[in-house]
């Protein structure tokens, strides 16, 4: 099937990997720079094939064509301008054929670099001269059928703005404006970065951003700035870090794991593109890729699968009659679980006591978490099955969207269901590169959203592929949300997609002030004009400074006010600390008790006599 045009996918809001330097690879390879990395084009195919294979089988989405420097000016430099249109026409056949080899979705960019001489009013190449020989490169570019053109690496607006009236004078493909700032953020006329994406937005670009600089942190800082000033895909292309000289080569110090973590933060926080430039190696964007679906999968596409014509999805089991779970909460009534995880080894002897004393206790279920913080543990659904079986007390299954693919998944669910598991929360699960095994493979196929979806069509008897599965299963969906999260609007958006796709409970993370939790309230009640869905608030009794400090600064989506942290942090005994942090944890409960439906009551370090003086004491048989 064909694949959309990049301007189809640009309109679609799709995010994109682009890929990392193929200057750097072809260095990597031999290639000196007393060469012409672009005549590498003509003379080293082989070469170029390889490295662009390389860039697709690790994820990248757009490949720049190996065309740089393959304007008039730099080529002359090497006695190669009569070769300018050959470079320029196989840099983008040999992307093509890449692509082609691979079978690939991904798209060619043709780039085009500064001219290497200073232009009006900085030097005495005229605005004509310069818009000219810029569209001398970019004709073949085009006429050989690149998606995109990539103005890459300019620090001189005036240039760019010659190389966007070239490439408009030619062609209506998408333009991407990537500017490089100077050491202190600016371009070479002063301007501040917010200034000079404005202008390339105005002269249109279709997207713009930064590449190259001092490595990722310095770009994460000015992407508010530049959402601000644009409505544009902000594309965010940087070094890995600062370069230094080992054994007569440049080496980038920023590892892997590191773009990765940069890229999840840009995407997270609006960026529409991410990628590298001088120093950016196949490793850079693998990691890259693997942060990338972990914070776009299915979100992009709205998280829903669509339902062909022929398949005839059966009723759905009534919300009340799916769990006992279910049931109180479809009665109104006020439910109490503890979250226990499940045992580093294969022995649950511990577990199955510290459940039994939960159900002394009144708990309704119990929470067990799959790979908390990307820790491998016993199988959740394992751990949730010996304790119905073996206690009697209903579980509340995680499940992660992280270690299987939709197979696994699919399959996975489908005997959670025969077992007699009913309930369900959906969620993403922690990044590999947060645990102790930061080289695992992260799969992410769905995120939370898409899971949900997944466990709504299981419950209308249909499998992924839109095929009977006989009787329908049953699953009381729930879902996670974080009401305190960095980028509010975002998760709102992803809840309201999950109550799309079907959610039907949300537990949150541990809230230790109420303010955060009642604004979210408000913005969830609002969804369906029926109150929204029931919210069961987590409560994490802080047991110690250490415990509050170990939240605030090493767990995912936790939020731990400073407030907090001042309170815990004035008492020097453990027993004042712990005292201090059941205060915290009942001064939260009796605020936030007439607002949710619950409580999720984690026990830390499966201490569950932390956590009984704030359940109500059970009533006394007859």
């Amino acid at each position: 099937m064909t694949h959309p045009s990049f301007q189809q996918a640009l309109e679609a809001g799709e995010c994109f990997l682009f890929d990392g330097s193929t200057a750097t690879a072809l260095h990597d390879r031999g290639i000196t720079l007393q060469r012409s990395f672009e005549e590498c084009n003509l003379k080293s195919p082989d070469l170029l094939l390889a490295i662009h294979g390389e860039f697709l089988a690790a994820g990248a989405q757009v490949l720049t064509t190996n065309t740089w420097g393959a304007g008039r000016l730099k080529l002359a430099a090497r006695g190669l301008e009569s070769d300018l249109v050959a470079i320029n026409r196989e840099g983008v056949a040999l992307a093509k054929r890449a692509i082609k080899q691979q079978g690939a979705r991904a798209w060619v960019a043709g780039c085009i670099g500064p001219l290497g001489v200073r232009i009006e009013p900085w030097g005495p190449t005229s605005f004509a001269e310069a818009r000219a020989l810029f569209r001398e490169q970019a004709t073949p570019l085009i006429e050989a059928g690149a998606d995109l053109i990539v103005l890459e690496a300019f620090e001189d607006l005036n240039e760019i703005h010659q190389a966007l009236l070239a490439v408009q004078e030619l062609s209506d493909l998408p333009i991407a404006a990537m500017m490089t700032p100077s050491d202190d953020g600016l371009a070479l006329s002063g301007a501040e970065p917010e200034w000079f994406i404005k202008q390339v937005d105005t002269w249109g670009a279709h997207l713009v951003g930064l590449i190259g600089g001092n490595g990722p942190a310095p770009q994460l800082r000015l992407l508010e700035h530049l959402k601000a000033i644009t409505t544009k895909p902000i594309v965010l292309q940087p070094n890995p870090g600062l370069p230094h000289m080992v054994d007569g080569r440049l080496i980038y110090g920023a590892s892997p794991e590191y773009l990765g973590g940069f890229a999840a933060r840009a995407l997270a926080a609006g960026a529409r593109g991410v990628g590298g430039c001088s120093g950016t190696t196949v490793a850079h964007i693998r990691a890259m890729r693997g942060a990338f679906k972990q914070e776009r999968a299915f979100v992009q596409a709205g998280s829903r699968f669509e339902l062909k014509p022929h398949e005839q999805p059966q009723p759905e089991v009534p919300f009340a009659f799916r769990s006992r779970f279910s049931l109180k909460l479809a009665q109104g009534e006020f439910t109490h679980t503890v979250e226990l995880v499940p045992p580093k080894g294969m022995e649950y002897d511990k577990l199955v006591a510290k459940t039994r004393q939960c159900l002394a206790l009144g708990v309704d279920a119990i929470n067990v978490p799959d790979g908390p913080r990307a820790m491998a543990r016993m199988s959740a659904l394992a751990t949730a099955l010996i304790i119905e079986q073996q206690v009697g007390l209903e579980t509340i299954l995680h499940y992660a969207c992280r270690d299987r693919n939709l197979l696994g998944m699919q399959s996975d669910l489908l005997g959670a269901a025969g077992l007699g598991l009913r309930n369900i929360l959906a969620i993403t699960g922690d990044p590999p590169k947060l645990g102790p095994y930061p080289e695992a493979t992260a799969v992410f196929d769905v995120d939370a959203i898409g899971l949900v979806n997944m466990l709504k069509r299981l419950n209308t008897g249909l499998d992924l592929g839109g095929a009977s599965i006989g009787k329908p299963t049953s699953f009381s969906v729930g879902v996670g949300v974080n009401p305190v999260a960095e980028d509010l609007e975002r998760e709102k958006t992803r809840f309201r997609y999950k109550v799309e796709a079907g959610a039907q409970w949300a537990i949150t993370q541990p809230v230790f002030e109420a303010g955060g939790l009642f604004r979210f309230l408000d913005f969830a009640e609002a969804l369906d004009g029926k109150g929204g869905l029931p919210i069961i608030a987590g409560i994490w009794p802080l047991k110690s400074l250490r415990n509050a400090e170990f939240m605030a600064n090493e767990v995912p989506g936790a939020y731990v006010p400073p407030t907090v942290l001042e309170r815990m942090a004035r008492w020097t005994s453990s027993e004042d600390q712990l005292k201090e942090g059941q205060d915290i944890a009942r001064e939260v409960i009796e605020i936030i008790r007439p607002r949710v439906r619950g409580l999720q009551l984690s026990a830390p370090f499966g201490q569950v006599e932390l956590v009984a003086p704030l359940l109500p004491k059970p009533e006394a048989p007859w």
